[in-house]
């Protein structure tokens, strides 16, 4: 939680638990926090919702204006750090009869591995041999075998994409996760975070040095019009790429239909591309 303060000099507070944000509808909002087995409190001029899913930020606006849209999967990922270099110098994403399957690297020793699984799996009926084998079911290919390791961590995590508007209220302006959360499968979630506090702080530079409050008025409008692009790309990526237990064999063969696409023509190349790296400049303000 950040408080931009007026004529006042704070530190950086740390293990600062927010425990309600009051007034963002007048001029002072003020943050109330523990610190230190203290409860405390300070007066801002603006309120950046920082807080993640589960802060008091996106909490703070009222429920008649607040708006959310929430998609849970029926299923999971099985994460694990191995101590093996990299099979692949690139990530590789698998779509299998068994569920999707990804390769990833840290470094050049440790590797980031992920199963589909379902939701609740229970981690103590996956022994290290029973996940390696596993993966190289889903990732296997003729003439290319699975570096293994040992494996250092082991955990499962649901997926989900939320999103909320409006994304500011009053003098609160949310950002990153306290606004919205996506699937892994498209790897956008710190990207979106970023790409919404370089639109705030353009538009705080903008509020404190000019008292020109042009962009801070369309901060939700900008950055909800790339988080929607960011929601379909994570979540068609995610229906691309996984099985899902109640998908009918029309629906299965469409998805599949599109991945042959996607990995045999260029244009659909091209666009997977840009997505994946960053959107057009249309989704950004003038700044």
């Amino acid at each position: 939680m950040l408080g931009t303060l007026a004529k006042e000099d704070h530190n950086v507070l740390y293990e600062a638990p927010v425990t309600a944000i009051e007034g963002i509808e007048t001029d002072c909002p003020t943050v109330r926090y523990e610190y230190d087995g203290k409860e405390c409190e300070l007066t801002a001029d603006i309120v950046a919702g920082c807080d993640g899913f589960h802060g008091a930020a996106r909490q703070a606006i009222p429920s008649d204006v607040l708006k959310t849209y929430e998609m849970v999967y029926p299923f999971g990922w099985l994460g694990v750090l191995a101590e093996a270099p990299p099979s692949k110098e690139v990530a590789l994403f698998s779509h299998h009869e068994n569920g999707f399957a990804l390769l990833s690297m840290r470094s050049p020793s440790i590797s980031r591995l992920y199963l589909q699984c379902a939701p609740d799996e229970d981690l103590s009926k996956w022994s290290d041999e029973k996940i390696w084998d596993e993966l190289d079911i889903r990732l296997g290919a003729p003439g290319w075998s699975l570096e293994r390791g040992p494996i250092l961590r082991k955990e499962v995590t649901p997926l989900r994409s939320f999103f909320s508007e409006p994304m500011q209220y009053g003098r609160l302006f949310l950002a990153g996760d306290a606004a919205h959360v996506v699937p892994p499968t498209g790897a956008k979630g710190l990207n979106s975070a970023v790409a919404d506090v370089s639109v705030l702080s353009a538009a705080l530079i903008d509020h404190f040095k000019k008292e020109d409050d042009s962009l801070l008025k369309r901060y939700s409008d900008v950055a909800l019009e790339r988080n929607r692009q960011v929601q379909r790309f994570s979540w068609a990526n995610t229906a691309m790429y996984h099985n899902y237990p109640d998908r009918g064999a029309f629906e299965q063969r469409m998805f599949e239909a599109q991945l042959r696409y996607l990995v045999s023509d260029e244009t659909p190349q091209i666009l997977y591309a840009q997505n994946h790296t960053g959107l057009p400049i249309e989704y950004w303000p003038d700044i």
